[in-house]
Protein backbone atom coordinates (compact mmCIF):
# COMPACT_ATOMS: atom_id res chain seq x y z
CA UNK A 1 0.00 0.00 0.00
CA UNK A 2 1.37 3.39 -0.93
CA UNK A 3 2.64 5.76 1.72
CA UNK A 4 2.09 9.48 1.14
CA UNK A 5 4.53 12.15 2.13
CA UNK A 6 4.34 15.90 1.66
CA UNK A 7 7.44 18.03 1.58
CA UNK A 8 6.99 21.21 3.59
CA UNK A 9 10.35 22.84 2.91
CA UNK A 10 12.24 23.26 -0.33
CA UNK A 11 15.78 21.93 -0.42
CA UNK A 12 18.07 24.26 -2.32
CA UNK A 13 19.71 23.26 -5.59
CA UNK A 14 23.08 23.39 -3.85
CA UNK A 15 22.12 21.08 -1.01
CA UNK A 16 21.56 17.39 -0.50
CA UNK A 17 19.20 16.15 2.23
CA UNK A 18 20.68 17.10 5.57
CA UNK A 19 23.57 18.98 4.00
CA UNK A 20 24.90 22.23 5.34
CA UNK A 21 25.04 25.07 2.81
CA UNK A 22 27.95 24.63 0.44
CA UNK A 23 28.54 20.97 1.23
CA UNK A 24 27.40 19.55 -2.09
CA UNK A 25 28.78 22.47 -4.06
CA UNK A 26 32.24 21.54 -2.79
CA UNK A 27 31.69 18.00 -4.06
CA UNK A 28 30.50 19.31 -7.40
CA UNK A 29 33.68 21.34 -7.82
CA UNK A 30 35.74 18.30 -6.93
CA UNK A 31 33.95 16.26 -9.59
CA UNK A 32 34.65 18.93 -12.19
CA UNK A 33 38.33 18.95 -11.30
CA UNK A 34 38.61 15.16 -11.42
CA UNK A 35 36.65 14.49 -14.61
CA UNK A 36 36.75 17.83 -16.41
CA UNK A 37 32.96 18.10 -16.20
CA UNK A 38 30.44 18.29 -13.40
CA UNK A 39 28.54 15.28 -14.76
CA UNK A 40 31.59 13.03 -15.03
CA UNK A 41 33.41 11.35 -17.87
CA UNK A 42 31.87 10.73 -21.29
CA UNK A 43 31.41 7.13 -22.40
CA UNK A 44 29.76 5.46 -25.38
CA UNK A 45 27.32 2.57 -25.11
CA UNK A 46 26.42 0.35 -28.08
CA UNK A 47 22.81 -0.67 -28.61
CA UNK A 48 21.81 -4.11 -29.86
CA UNK A 49 21.57 -2.76 -33.45
CA UNK A 50 24.89 -0.92 -33.39
CA UNK A 51 23.87 2.64 -32.57
CA UNK A 52 25.94 4.52 -29.99
CA UNK A 53 24.46 6.29 -26.99
CA UNK A 54 26.38 9.00 -25.19
CA UNK A 55 26.55 8.65 -21.40
CA UNK A 56 28.29 10.54 -18.61
CA UNK A 57 29.36 8.67 -15.50
CA UNK A 58 30.25 9.63 -11.96
CA UNK A 59 31.76 6.46 -10.45
CA UNK A 60 30.57 6.98 -6.90
CA UNK A 61 32.42 6.22 -3.64
CA UNK A 62 33.84 2.85 -4.64
CA UNK A 63 33.68 -0.24 -6.86
CA UNK A 64 30.78 -1.77 -4.93
CA UNK A 65 28.52 1.28 -5.06
CA UNK A 66 25.03 0.68 -6.48
CA UNK A 67 24.21 2.28 -9.81
CA UNK A 68 21.62 5.00 -10.40
CA UNK A 69 20.60 5.63 -14.02
CA UNK A 70 18.69 8.77 -15.00
CA UNK A 71 16.18 9.01 -17.86
CA UNK A 72 15.25 12.51 -19.03
CA UNK A 73 11.95 13.85 -20.32
CA UNK A 74 10.58 13.76 -23.85
CA UNK A 75 12.84 16.29 -25.60
CA UNK A 76 15.47 16.71 -22.90
CA UNK A 77 19.13 15.80 -22.73
CA UNK A 78 21.22 14.43 -19.87
CA UNK A 79 21.94 18.03 -18.81
CA UNK A 80 18.50 18.31 -17.21
CA UNK A 81 19.82 16.12 -14.35
CA UNK A 82 22.83 18.33 -13.58
CA UNK A 83 21.45 19.41 -10.18
CA UNK A 84 20.63 15.87 -9.08
CA UNK A 85 23.27 13.54 -10.53
CA UNK A 86 26.34 15.10 -8.85
CA UNK A 87 24.67 14.92 -5.43
CA UNK A 88 23.78 11.27 -6.02
CA UNK A 89 27.35 10.65 -7.18
CA UNK A 90 28.47 11.19 -3.58
CA UNK A 91 26.89 7.86 -2.54
CA UNK A 92 26.31 5.86 -5.77
CA UNK A 93 27.58 5.44 -9.30
CA UNK A 94 25.44 7.97 -11.16
CA UNK A 95 24.87 7.69 -14.92
CA UNK A 96 23.07 10.09 -17.24
CA UNK A 97 22.70 9.54 -20.97
CA UNK A 98 21.15 10.95 -24.13
CA UNK A 99 18.49 8.95 -25.93
CA UNK A 100 18.99 8.52 -29.67
CA UNK A 101 18.54 11.82 -31.46
CA UNK A 102 19.09 13.90 -28.31
CA UNK A 103 22.26 15.50 -27.02
CA UNK A 104 25.31 13.74 -28.45
CA UNK A 105 23.58 10.46 -29.36
CA UNK A 106 23.02 9.96 -33.08
CA UNK A 107 19.46 9.82 -34.44
CA UNK A 108 17.68 6.51 -34.72
CA UNK A 109 16.82 5.54 -38.32
CA UNK A 110 13.94 3.45 -36.99
CA UNK A 111 10.77 4.67 -35.28
CA UNK A 112 11.09 5.98 -31.71
CA UNK A 113 8.49 3.80 -30.06
CA UNK A 114 8.19 3.48 -26.32
CA UNK A 115 9.38 -0.11 -26.56
CA UNK A 116 12.41 0.87 -28.61
CA UNK A 117 13.38 3.61 -26.16
CA UNK A 118 13.03 1.16 -23.28
CA UNK A 119 15.14 -1.38 -25.18
CA UNK A 120 17.89 1.23 -25.49
CA UNK A 121 17.79 1.78 -21.74
CA UNK A 122 17.96 -1.99 -21.18
CA UNK A 123 21.03 -2.12 -23.43
CA UNK A 124 22.62 0.60 -21.33
CA UNK A 125 21.88 -1.35 -18.13
CA UNK A 126 23.42 -4.47 -19.66
CA UNK A 127 26.51 -2.47 -20.58
CA UNK A 128 27.00 -1.36 -16.99
CA UNK A 129 26.68 -4.76 -15.35
CA UNK A 130 24.33 -6.74 -13.18
CA UNK A 131 23.23 -3.95 -10.86
CA UNK A 132 21.56 -3.43 -8.55
CA UNK A 133 20.15 -0.48 -10.46
CA UNK A 134 17.91 2.33 -9.34
CA UNK A 135 16.14 3.94 -12.30
CA UNK A 136 15.08 7.57 -12.13
CA UNK A 137 12.80 8.99 -14.82
CA UNK A 138 11.26 12.43 -15.30
CA UNK A 139 8.06 13.14 -17.23
CA UNK A 140 7.99 10.90 -20.35
CA UNK A 141 11.05 9.17 -18.87
CA UNK A 142 8.77 7.66 -16.24
CA UNK A 143 7.09 5.16 -18.59
CA UNK A 144 10.44 4.40 -20.25
CA UNK A 145 12.00 3.44 -16.92
CA UNK A 146 8.96 1.37 -15.95
CA UNK A 147 9.11 -0.63 -19.17
CA UNK A 148 12.88 -1.11 -18.93
CA UNK A 149 12.54 -2.22 -15.29
CA UNK A 150 10.02 -4.85 -16.33
CA UNK A 151 12.62 -6.20 -18.75
CA UNK A 152 15.34 -6.40 -16.09
CA UNK A 153 13.30 -6.89 -12.93
CA UNK A 154 16.01 -9.10 -11.40
CA UNK A 155 18.49 -6.21 -11.55
CA UNK A 156 16.33 -3.19 -10.67
CA UNK A 157 16.13 -2.46 -6.94
CA UNK A 158 13.89 0.58 -7.16
CA UNK A 159 12.20 3.19 -9.31
CA UNK A 160 11.96 6.92 -8.63
CA UNK A 161 9.68 8.51 -11.20
CA UNK A 162 9.38 12.28 -11.14
CA UNK A 163 6.14 13.95 -12.24
CA UNK A 164 5.71 11.14 -14.77
CA UNK A 165 3.37 10.84 -17.70
CA UNK A 166 1.00 8.12 -16.50
CA UNK A 167 -1.73 6.18 -18.23
CA UNK A 168 -4.10 6.63 -15.27
CA UNK A 169 -4.55 10.30 -16.25
CA UNK A 170 -7.56 10.30 -18.58
CA UNK A 171 -6.78 13.77 -19.91
CA UNK A 172 -3.73 12.47 -21.80
CA UNK A 173 -5.94 10.60 -24.24
CA UNK A 174 -8.37 13.35 -25.13
CA UNK A 175 -8.34 14.97 -28.60
CA UNK A 176 -7.67 18.35 -26.97
CA UNK A 177 -4.48 17.13 -25.29
CA UNK A 178 -3.19 15.58 -28.50
CA UNK A 179 -3.87 18.80 -30.40
CA UNK A 180 -2.00 20.73 -27.72
CA UNK A 181 0.99 18.40 -28.02
CA UNK A 182 1.11 18.71 -31.81
CA UNK A 183 0.86 22.49 -31.57
CA UNK A 184 3.68 22.68 -29.03
CA UNK A 185 5.96 20.61 -31.26
CA UNK A 186 5.21 22.83 -34.28
CA UNK A 187 5.90 25.99 -32.29
CA UNK A 188 9.14 24.56 -30.88
CA UNK A 189 10.25 23.56 -34.37
CA UNK A 190 9.71 27.12 -35.59
CA UNK A 191 11.65 28.47 -32.61
CA UNK A 192 14.47 25.98 -33.20
CA UNK A 193 14.74 26.93 -36.87
CA UNK A 194 14.93 30.62 -35.96
CA UNK A 195 17.38 29.88 -33.12
CA UNK A 196 15.00 31.25 -30.51
CA UNK A 197 14.20 28.01 -28.69
CA UNK A 198 17.01 28.38 -26.14
CA UNK A 199 15.82 31.92 -25.46
CA UNK A 200 12.30 30.63 -24.79
CA UNK A 201 13.71 28.27 -22.15
CA UNK A 202 16.29 30.68 -20.78
CA UNK A 203 14.95 30.55 -17.23
CA UNK A 204 15.29 26.76 -17.13
CA UNK A 205 18.80 26.96 -18.55
CA UNK A 206 19.84 29.55 -15.97
CA UNK A 207 19.00 27.13 -13.14
CA UNK A 208 21.75 24.73 -14.28
CA UNK A 209 25.43 24.75 -13.30
CA UNK A 210 27.84 26.30 -15.82
CA UNK A 211 28.96 23.01 -17.42
CA UNK A 212 25.40 21.89 -18.06
CA UNK A 213 24.32 25.34 -19.23
CA UNK A 214 26.94 25.26 -21.95
CA UNK A 215 25.96 21.75 -23.01
CA UNK A 216 22.26 22.52 -22.97
CA UNK A 217 22.62 25.68 -25.04
CA UNK A 218 24.77 23.85 -27.61
CA UNK A 219 22.84 20.56 -27.81
CA UNK A 220 19.39 20.91 -26.29
CA UNK A 221 17.52 23.22 -28.64
CA UNK A 222 18.34 22.06 -32.15
CA UNK A 223 16.05 21.22 -35.04
CA UNK A 224 17.18 17.61 -34.65
CA UNK A 225 15.97 17.62 -31.04
CA UNK A 226 12.48 18.62 -32.12
CA UNK A 227 12.50 16.05 -34.94
CA UNK A 228 13.26 13.41 -32.31
CA UNK A 229 10.50 14.69 -30.05
CA UNK A 230 8.04 14.51 -32.96
CA UNK A 231 9.16 10.96 -33.78
CA UNK A 232 8.62 9.89 -30.17
CA UNK A 233 5.22 11.58 -30.00
CA UNK A 234 3.84 9.74 -33.05
CA UNK A 235 3.22 6.55 -31.08
CA UNK A 236 3.90 7.39 -27.42
CA UNK A 237 0.34 8.09 -26.26
CA UNK A 238 -1.12 5.19 -28.24
CA UNK A 239 1.37 2.80 -26.65
CA UNK A 240 0.71 4.28 -23.24
CA UNK A 241 -3.05 3.91 -23.71
CA UNK A 242 -2.56 0.15 -24.14
CA UNK A 243 -1.06 0.06 -20.64
CA UNK A 244 -4.45 1.00 -19.18
CA UNK A 245 -5.37 -2.65 -19.48
CA UNK A 246 -1.91 -4.29 -19.69
CA UNK A 247 0.73 -2.30 -17.76
CA UNK A 248 4.33 -3.54 -17.51
CA UNK A 249 4.74 -6.14 -14.80
CA UNK A 250 7.07 -4.83 -12.09
CA UNK A 251 6.62 -7.53 -9.48
CA UNK A 252 7.78 -6.31 -6.09
CA UNK A 253 10.07 -3.51 -7.36
CA UNK A 254 9.46 -0.57 -5.00
CA UNK A 255 8.28 2.65 -6.63
CA UNK A 256 8.47 6.23 -5.45
CA UNK A 257 6.41 8.74 -7.42
CA UNK A 258 7.19 12.43 -6.93
CA UNK A 259 4.53 14.95 -7.96
CA UNK A 260 4.77 18.68 -8.39
CA UNK A 261 2.65 20.49 -5.82
CA UNK A 262 1.87 23.49 -7.98
CA UNK A 263 0.12 24.21 -11.26
CA UNK A 264 2.16 25.90 -13.99
CA UNK A 265 4.91 24.83 -16.39
CA UNK A 266 2.22 24.13 -18.96
CA UNK A 267 0.00 22.26 -16.49
CA UNK A 268 -3.09 24.22 -15.41
CA UNK A 269 -4.85 23.39 -12.15
CA UNK A 270 -7.18 20.75 -13.62
CA UNK A 271 -4.34 18.92 -15.37
CA UNK A 272 -2.17 19.10 -12.25
CA UNK A 273 -4.94 17.54 -10.18
CA UNK A 274 -5.37 14.69 -12.67
CA UNK A 275 -1.63 14.14 -12.91
CA UNK A 276 -1.21 13.93 -9.15
CA UNK A 277 -4.17 11.58 -8.82
CA UNK A 278 -2.58 9.31 -11.42
CA UNK A 279 0.71 9.45 -9.51
CA UNK A 280 -1.00 8.43 -6.27
CA UNK A 281 -2.63 5.56 -8.14
CA UNK A 282 0.72 4.43 -9.57
CA UNK A 283 2.37 4.43 -6.16
CA UNK A 284 -0.60 2.50 -4.80
CA UNK A 285 -0.02 -0.31 -7.30
CA UNK A 286 3.29 -1.15 -5.62
CA UNK A 287 3.47 -3.07 -2.37
CA UNK A 288 6.32 -0.70 -1.47
CA UNK A 289 4.95 2.45 -3.08
CA UNK A 290 5.49 6.02 -1.93
CA UNK A 291 3.83 9.18 -3.21
CA UNK A 292 5.80 12.35 -2.43
CA UNK A 293 4.72 15.92 -3.14
CA UNK A 294 7.36 18.49 -4.07
CA UNK A 295 5.42 21.36 -2.54
CA UNK A 296 7.29 24.21 -4.20
CA UNK A 297 7.49 22.83 -7.74
CA UNK A 298 5.54 22.54 -10.92
CA UNK A 299 6.64 20.04 -13.55
CA UNK A 300 10.37 20.76 -13.56
CA UNK A 301 11.23 19.29 -10.16
CA UNK A 302 14.81 18.34 -11.21
CA UNK A 303 15.48 22.08 -11.53
CA UNK A 304 13.36 23.53 -8.73
CA UNK A 305 13.65 20.93 -5.93
CA UNK A 306 16.50 18.57 -6.84
CA UNK A 307 17.04 17.71 -3.19
CA UNK A 308 13.61 16.07 -2.99
CA UNK A 309 14.69 13.63 -5.72
CA UNK A 310 18.11 13.03 -4.16
CA UNK A 311 16.43 12.31 -0.82
CA UNK A 312 14.18 9.64 -2.34
CA UNK A 313 17.08 8.00 -4.19
CA UNK A 314 19.09 7.96 -0.99
CA UNK A 315 16.33 5.98 0.73
CA UNK A 316 17.19 3.01 -1.47
CA UNK A 317 20.95 3.43 -1.30
CA UNK A 318 21.65 4.58 2.25
CA UNK A 319 18.77 3.27 4.30
CA UNK A 320 18.90 -0.47 3.81
CA UNK A 321 16.61 -0.85 0.80
CA UNK A 322 19.24 -2.57 -1.37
Amino acid sequence: MARHRRRTKAIGADQSPGAVPGEVITGMHADREEFGHLQGRSEWVATRDGRRLHAMVLPGPGPHAPTVVFEAGAATTRSSWALVQPAVGAFARAIVYDRSGLGRSAPDPDSRTLQRMADDLVDLLDHYGQGPFILVGHSAGGPITRLAAAGRADRVAGLVIVDPTDEAADVLFTPAFRRLERTAIRVNMLLARTRLLAWAYRFSISALPDDAQRDMRREGFTVGTIHTHAAQARTFLDELAAWRTSPPGLGDIPITVISGGRAGDGMPTRLRAQANASHAHRAGQSVNGRHVIAEHSGHYIPLTEPGVITDEISRYVLRGHL
